[in-house]
């Protein structure tokens, strides 16, 4: 076990792992920290706590010390430099032809790096422009290109729900979210109701992925033959947040009726264990608009 506190160096950044060096932290106390990018400056998320040693990558670096004004100073200068970077990286671009988009730009602490967000069609080769943007600001340039994800992060926004988007507010990591997830959930497939600001698969869709897996287990498809009380009859309906179904019954005179079932007052008798929701038949340029949002 070892001794660490958490720390994030963007709003809704990852949180790393640091040897508190003895030093008495408190959950949001700015810190100047030992990182492989060198020196910078980040905000105490998690408490000392101990973690495993295999939950921490070695070598664990050191908290150097508590931010300072000094240091705040310094930080709100990088800023300022960092802005100005970017417009002078931006007449670059535009003076190479490059089909590329900047969107950031920030300068490592100890202002030994300056780096460049931006995002792209395919690749870039920007290796002319790096030279150029070394020789105007004479440290180390990087030039990372991050996805529609990434960059609607940098920027934020109201989301369809009408609050800021989860990627800038909370989520540190994106994860894959997929067509069948709406599929499960219900949800109509319109590429507009159930995709994002950054034009991908909204991030909710994973929130409540779980529960509707869980609930999935213990229903039975539409079309599945199950056992009530009532009798033998075919499940025309699945209601998965209510974990309820609906069976039709046909009797001898060919008379219809419809019933309600919780989990438990039935038995399944025969199933595709597959929950099929009902679709609106899509034409081939949705279906291509569904597919590209999962990319």
């Amino acid at each position: 076990m070892a001794e660490v506190v958490g720390v994030r160096f963007k709003k809704a950044g990852k949180i790393y792992w640091f040897d508190p060096n003895n030093i008495d932290l408190k959950a949001g106390d700015d810190v100047i920290v030992e990182t492989v990018r060198g020196i910078e400056m980040g905000k105490v998320m998690i408490e000392k706590r101990e973690v495993p040693d295999e939950e921490i990558v070695q070598p664990l670096k050191k908290v150097v010390r508590k931010a300072t004004e000094e240091d705040y100073q310094k930080a709100q200068e990088n800023m300022e430099k960092a802005a100005k970077a970017l417009e002078i990286c931006k007449e670059k671009v535009q003076k190479h032809g490059l089909p590329m988009k900047l969107l950031h730009a920030e300068y490592t602490f100890d202002n030994n790096k300056l780096l460049f967000y931006f995002t792209a069609e395919g690749r870039v080769d920007f290796r002319e422009l790096v030279k150029d943007l070394a020789a105007v600001f004479r440290t180390r340039i990087e030039l990372r290109q991050i996805g529609v994800r990434d960059d609607t992060k940098f920027r934020g926004g109201l989301g369809p729900c009408g609050r800021e988007i989860c990627c800038s507010v909370h989520l540190c990591e994106f994860v894959p979210i997929s067509i069948k997830m709406a599929k499960q959930q219900g949800l109509v497939l319109n590429p507009a109701k159930i995709s994002g600001l950054c034009g991908r698969l909204m991030c909710c869709l994973t929130y409540e992925q779980k529960f509707y897996e869980e609930a999935m287990l213990k229903l039975p498809g539409i079309g599945a033959i199950v056992k009530t009380a009532d009798g033998i009859g075919e499940v025309v309906e699945v209601n998965i947040l209510k974990e309820k179904i609906k069976v039709r019954f046909e009797d001898e005179m060919q008379n219809v009726e419809l019933k309600e079932y919780s989990v438990g007052e039935f038995e399944i008798l025969k199933d595709t264990k597959k929950i099929q929701q009902p679709v609106v038949a899509l034409d081939d340029e949705e279906i291509k608009e569904l597919l590209d949002l999962e990319e």
